[in-house]
């Protein structure tokens, strides 16, 4: 680990990756390399979850080129040095700021959207002008592999490259020093990374999770809001860090809501062998999975294969917040249904728990929409839709509290792997003596008046 990280340390030193024109190239090369391995990325994604090729390119690499081609055409303006203001106190002068990057910088990855949440950031370090270390999950073993062969045919070692490992392989990692460390993966993990780089002073972007919630008034186009729930919640299987992880329900529309999920998900025909659904991870996370549901609260789907580690599209009703399935981020293709009765009540049991990374509300009355959204702290979110405000690289992504924080997306993550160096420009030939010794009345009235004290 001391060498791979040494040996970019003496490259960035170089300084060759702050030319724009080489960040540009490595970003063409990085297209080219998704392009090329495209057939080898969607078979290892096979391997690991039985994930489509549609689904590979339209929720892992379809996202990447949009974020290079952003990253590509807006490099120069992100990167060009911006005049500020300045101040009276300092006339005559010049301020603006600089920007730099940081060095080198680890990303470590997540199992659930392999491809996306290991390049995503890298794409913002590489256009900031970073070097880059990537530790895939080691869950999506197939995955990963191809992302270290993708690694090694089209980059050099001392710009970018790929560790692959488990356990010790990260936590050799993050006993090292990094200037930049990005972390996507759950809160108690995200912990431990946290702590790591505080003993080294390392900024961190930690992405995590939560019981995202979903919010479904009286108020909403019923039929369409199921359709956007259910493709949002079993999009990979549930395995989604920004998937609705329960929804709580208007007890007036509660049962026609349910009747309208159950044929949304019969209508969308969500199966592996149709190219739209995926399996577990791997056994334990099936197992723990199994253990959530209670068959007394299952309305719909709870089927399962313990060799093929799939399990149904599941709907569970009467959920309340006691139940177990409600005391940890599901992770899965289980959705809980709880109700409320008027929007007080939905927002109270929502701030009782932990902040979430996204919250949707589906509803056509402006005044419950405004409220949601602004008593209810969470990351992001949409109202009317479910998970597509990540798609848009002009927002934000990033979580609040426990749920994560720092951003990227866009020019958020340039920013994210970037330093911001003020610079202040005098000239020489004025020197105004206020703030030089003798002090006098004058003086004092003069600071008193710039000061408006």
């Amino acid at each position: 680990m001391k060498a791979i990280i040494s040996q970019q340390q003496v490259f960035f030193e170089t300084g060759k990756t702050k030319s724009i024109d080489f960040r540009i190239s490595q970003l063409i090369t990085l297209r080219k390399a998704l392009k090329e391995e495209e057939e080898n990325l969607a078979r290892a994604i096979y391997q690991d979850f039985k994930k489509s090729a549609f689904d590979n390119l339209s929720n892992e690499l379809a996202l990447l080129f949009i974020e290079i081609d952003t990253c590509i055409a807006k490099l120069s303006k992100w990167a060009s040095p911006q005049k500020v203001a300045t101040n009276l106190i300092n006339f005559p002068g010049r301020s603006y700021i600089l920007t730099e990057p940081l060095g080198v910088c680890l990303i470590i990855g997540a199992w659930n959207y392999p491809f996306q949440l290991c390049f995503a950031p890298a794409i913002a370090a590489m256009a900031a002008g970073n070097t880059v270390i990537i530790k895939p999950s080691e869950l999506a073993l197939n995955s990963s592999k191809a992302i270290k062969k993708l690694a090694e045919t089209y980059f050099e070692p001392n710009y970018l490259t790929v560790v692959e490992g488990g356990v010790p392989e990260t936590s050799a990692l993050l006993a090292e020093k990094f200037d930049k460390i990005f972390f996507t993966g759950s809160t108690g993990v995200g912990r431990i990374v946290y702590e790591a780089a505080a003993k080294h002073l390392t900024p961190v972007t930690l992405e995590l999770g939560g019981k995202s919630p979903a919010i479904v008034s009286q108020h909403c186009n019923l039929a369409l809001s199921a359709k956007r729930i259910v493709w949002s919640k079993f999009l990979n299987a549930g395995q989604t860090c920004v998937a609705p992880d329960y929804v709580l329900v208007q007890t007036a529309i509660k049962e026609a809501f349910v009747k309208a999920l159950i044929y949304e998900i019969e209508a969308q025909q969500i199966k592996i062998e149709n190219g739209n659904y995926v399996q577990i991870v791997n056994h334990r996370n099936f197992e723990r999975l199994i253990a959530l549901l209670d068959p007394k609260k299952v309305v719909y789907g709870g089927k399962h294969n313990r060799e093929e580690r799939w399990i149904e599209p599941t709907l569970m009703t009467d959920v309340s917040k006691m139940d177990k399935i409600m005391e940890e981020e599901i992770f899965g293709p289980i959705l809980p249904i709880l109700s409320y009765q008027n929007l007080e009540e939905a927002i109270g049991l929502i701030k009782q728990l932990p902040k979430p990374l996204a919250c949707y509300v589906f509803s056509e009355n402006t005044t419950e929409t405004e409220k949601i959204s602004s008593e209810i702290s969470f990351g992001g979110g949409t109202i009317n839709e479910g998970i597509m405000h990540l798609t848009n690289h002009h927002l934000p992504f990033g979580g609040v509290g426990n749920s994560g924080f720092g951003s990227y997306h866009g020019e958020y993550g340039f920013k994210a792997f970037s330093h911001f160096k003020s610079i202040l420009k005098k000239p020489s030939w004025f020197e105004p003596n206020l703030k030089y010794y003798p002090h006098s009345n004058w003086k004092v009235k003069l600071l008193r008046w710039v000061s408006k004290i």
